[in-house]
């Protein structure tokens, strides 16, 4: 069968995307550091284990896991005036490099007996301190390389590779692991951001030069690689900025978070997805509990668990990407009180199967939420600040899980795992109802600017 045959069996909406040239040879390369990605959530946990001083494995595993998470929020906001301007594409392959070079340095100081702890936690911090700049970088090439119509279905497919990755990542690492050291592991997550920063470098825009960002001020009316007609869909983005009041031209680490002030759309999903996340820290604490505890079950089953949200993540997400125009802001919404009553019935006392399904179905609702966050973010954002915006978006939210699972443990020992995924699940329910009845008091006051319709997610979309 021929690749042209074979893109005709696709969904609709995912034909274009393997048409583009620049797209379908970015994304064997995105994908590919996700699988490294999910591989080294099990190899750094597993190497600090085995590295740390008798006694001391616990705290060892608890800074390594910050290290190689938290940095990026600190990257974020430190290194916003020096980062602002930079193409979307040049941040994403600085982000790469240095992944893959200290990511690297891992196995190598492993193998000649140098790697100390302290050398440990330090290079996974270094590795780390672009992440939340590189992760805006990815979204914000997508929708430089794409037409606004195309970017829901592209968003789908990035959002549905880490969801992927979640399930196969650790899987994998776990039948490595017992052949190689988790310190080669961390190796081909290495390995995988440095193919991933050479593919970057390859990408090109329509016109044949790399894929950049307009300058702010530089009054870009069309995103670079957009196809014909989305010129005026970034000029009314670009225009909306300029309403909004908010950027005032700082170059300061608040740049994206005086814009989205500027913004109440913007502002109200990146608040709506900061609890989403916040509630969702408990639950991920107390599920493991729940299955030793109140199951009085093994690893086996807890790994089924995630096995089969991952699995409904996937599904949801290429779903939810499939699909051409619907009104986003019920959608999310919708997304947010189905994933909570999910939860419900581990409060119940409901068995091991129902659970499992249950769990299953939340991880198909929870699949398109990514997606269209980031799609939403991608339309009502002017194109010179994409990535700072997208860059304060993951600063904000990489606070949002830790701070829940820190909360998980002292409720556990009030509530117990099953109160706790209740109280998680109910507490997103109300979350939803707050966030429509704020949506729709929003909706009802006179509009300030031009309402357009012509993004993937329609008119409902717009406020």
């Amino acid at each position: 069968m021929t690749p042209a045959q074979t893109t005709r069996l696709l969904p609709q909406a995912y034909r274009p995307l393997f048409a583009h040239a620049g797209f379908k040879r970015l994304l064997p390369a995105l994908a590919a550091s996700d699988l490294g990605d999910g591989m080294s959530v099990v190899a750094v946990a597993w190497l600090a284990i085995e590295i740390a001083p008798p006694g001391r494995s616990g705290l060892l595993l608890g800074a390594a896991l910050a290290a190689y998470a938290l940095p990026g929020a600190l990257g974020a906001l430190l290194f916003g005036r020096l980062l602002r301007r930079l193409p979307a594409a040049r941040l994403l392959a600085a982000d790469s490099r240095i992944r893959a070079v200290l990511l690297g340095c891992v196995p190598l100081a492993w193998a000649t007996g140098l790697l100390h702890p302290v050398l440990y936690v330090a290079l996974l911090a270094g590795s780390s301190v672009l992440h939340a700049w590189g992760n805006a970088g990815r979204y914000s090439l997508v929708a430089q390389m794409l037409a606004p119509q195309q970017r829901l279905a592209a968003n789908a497919l990035l959002s549905s590779s880490v969801s992927a990755s979640i399930v196969i990542g650790p899987a994998l690492a776990g039948f490595l692991a017992a052949v190689v050291s988790p310190a080669w592991l961390i190796g081909l997550d290495a390995l995988s951001f440095a193919v991933l920063a050479v593919q970057v470098g390859r990408v090109r825009a329509p016109g044949g030069e790399p894929a950049t960002e307009p300058k702010p001020g530089s009054g870009a009316g069309s995103e670079a690689g957009s196809e014909a007609g989305s010129t005026s869909e970034a000029a009314s983005a670009a225009g909306t900025g300029a309403q909004g009041g908010a950027v005032t031209g700082s170059d300061g680490p608040s740049a994206g978070l005086q814009l989205l002030r500027g913004q109440p759309e913007l502002l109200g999903v990146l608040a709506l997805t900061w609890f989403f996340n916040f509630l969702y820290g408990p639950a991920e604490v107390a599920l493991p509990l729940h299955v030793t505890d109140d199951l009085h079950a093994g690893a086996g089953l807890l790994g089924l668990y995630w096995a089969l949200f991952g699995a409904g993540a996937v599904l949801g997400g290429l779903a939810a990407g499939a699909l051409r125009r619907f009104p986003l802001w019920p959608v999310t919404l919708g997304i947010v009180a189905g994933w909570g009553f999910a939860l419900v019935p581990f409060g119940l006392g409901a068995s091991a199967p129902v659970t499992l399904a249950c769990f299953t179905l939340g991880g198909l609702i929870y699949g398109p939420f990514t997606a269209l966050s980031y799609t939403l973010f991608q339309e009502r954002t002017p194109a010179a600040w994409l990535t700072t915006v997208l860059a304060a978006r993951s600063a904000a939210l990489l606070t949002a899980g830790p701070v829940g699972t820190a909360l998980g443990g002292p409720l556990i020992a009030l509530m117990g795992p099953r109160g706790v995924l209740a109280a998680s699940g109910i507490a997103t329910v109300a979350l939803a109802v707050v966030g429509a009845a704020v949506r729709i008091r929003s909706t009802r006051r006179p509009a300030s600017r031009p309402v357009h319709g012509s993004g993937p997610c329609g008119g409902a979309a717009r406020p």
